[in-house]
């Protein structure tokens, strides 16, 4: 019973993982960069992007520690 339930929120985090690392903004802008005003990047974007990163590290650690204890079988 437990496995199972741990087994089911193993996938969820992964799901959520994916969804989260798919809607960070990428690094590098390109050629787009250079013609972006220098004042948009002092906006409410970098909270976002750092509430992001928090979220994406907190499920990477969650999937890592279920993946570790699922497949250790420590559970039964």
């Amino acid at each position: 019973m437990v496995t199972s339930v741990l087994s089911w929120v193993w996938i969820g985090s992964g799901v959520l993982l994916i969804i989260s690392v798919l809607l960070h903004s990428p690094k590098g802008d390109g050629m787009g960069g250079l013609a972006a005003s220098g004042g948009s990047m002092f906006t409410s974007a970098r909270s976002a992007e750092a509430t992001l990163n928090r979220i994406s590290w907190t499920l990477l650690a969650i999937f890592l520690g279920l993946a570790v204890v699922l497949s250790a079988g420590w559970l039964g």
